[in-house]
């Protein structure tokens, strides 16, 4: 069973020895930026200290940035490029799928101007590989990718945020896409083995929130501690919880990831909480948190008849590489 543990653990990335995270990313940036015209590099291109780089969105609506669909299939291969510069491949299938999703909502809703798959910005900020400081996002309607970049080691991925509307596709060509099937299923897997095994205390609340309750701030602070500790489970539990934990984290690549990771285990595993609201059944509305003393993951199924899926991870200091901004000008 400690060796289970240690496995589910170790899953999680851990901080890399080299840096080739950073100079992959940068490149990517770099040639992103020189396949834009001069119109195309003033809408993606905004300075590091742009007060836009921590505007934190997910809900339909147009961006700064450069979006899809003003790229050309040159501007957009090097868009994708970036991309897979600093996601894992299941996080590339999730991202692409959502954004399938939005042809889907148009088809369903007879609204092609809201629900368009073009609407997903680029926007590159400060000057790729500037040692002070440089980022760049991903955003668009149900999915928000933040990286920050400090020197040549340190990377921050939050906040960032998925969502899929709907959350399961009942009709159609796409029929039975499930974009964040894992982040539900794990779960539910882990709330339902936490009951059996006399822990009712994890379920928090009979009714859900109808909405994640970090929702779009740009700040976070921690919420009320619920449901039960990792400390009190079983290393089996434990571990079920910490591979739950890495469908989140694991939407990068884990040299990607590493320094918010890493920062989740220095704070110590067993002081991770996972808490859940609502039924417990496939097709119920629910809510769960997991939240540890540095981060929030929040996922909520609620809307359209519990069709409709949100999930965050949020780092109460680190969001937008605070906390790296802050240690590198105290040592300055």
């Amino acid at each position: 069973m400690k060796v289970f543990l240690l496995c589910a653990i170790s899953s999680l990335p851990v901080l890399a020895k080299e840096p080739p995270a950073t100079t992959t990313c940068t490149a990517a940036a770099v040639q992103f930026l020189a396949a834009l015209d001069p119109a195309g590099r003033a809408k993606a291109a905004l300075p590091f200290g742009s007060e836009e780089r921590e505007n934190f969105r997910y809900t339909p609506r147009d961006r700064a940035g450069l979006p899809f669909k003003e790229m050309t299939e040159t501007q957009r291969a090097a868009a994708m490029k970036l991309l897979d510069s600093a996601l894992s491949e299941k996080g590339i299938l999730k991202a692409t799928q959502i954004m399938t999703l939005e042809g889907v909502l148009a088809e369903m809703e007879n609204n092609p101007t809201r629900r368009d798959s073009g609407k997903y910005y680029v926007t590159i900020f400060g000057q790729p590989g500037d040692a002070k400081g440089w980022g760049w996002r991903f955003e668009g309607h149900h999915q928000s990718f933040n990286l920050t970049f400090l020197g040549n080691r340190n990377i921050s991925v939050t906040p960032t945020f998925l969502g899929s509307n709907p959350g399961e596709v009942r009709a159609g060509k796409h029929q039975g896409l499930r974009v964040l099937a894992a982040e539900e299923d794990l779960a539910r897997s882990l709330v339902t083995n936490l009951l059996a095994a006399g822990k009712p205390e994890v379920v928090f609340s009979d009714k859900p929130p109808g909405e994640i309750l970090s929702g779009e701030n740009r700040s976070v602070t921690a919420l009320d501690p619920v449901g039960v500790l990792a400390s009190d489970i079983s290393e089996a539990q434990r571990a079920s919880l910490l591979e739950l934990i890495s469908q989140y984290t694991g939407r990068y690549r884990s040299e990607v990831a590493a320094t918010d990771a890493e920062k989740i285990k220095t704070a110590g595993i067993g002081k991770i909480r996972f808490g859940w609201a609502g039924g417990t059944k496939p097709g119920e509305a629910y809510y769960y948190r997991i939240q540890g003393p540095t981060f929030l993951m929040e996922a909520c199924n609620v809307q359209n008849d519990a069709n409709h899926v949100h999930a965050t991870w949020r780092d109460f200091n680190g969001d937008f590489g605070r906390d790296l901004l802050r240690e590198h000008l105290s040592g300055e």
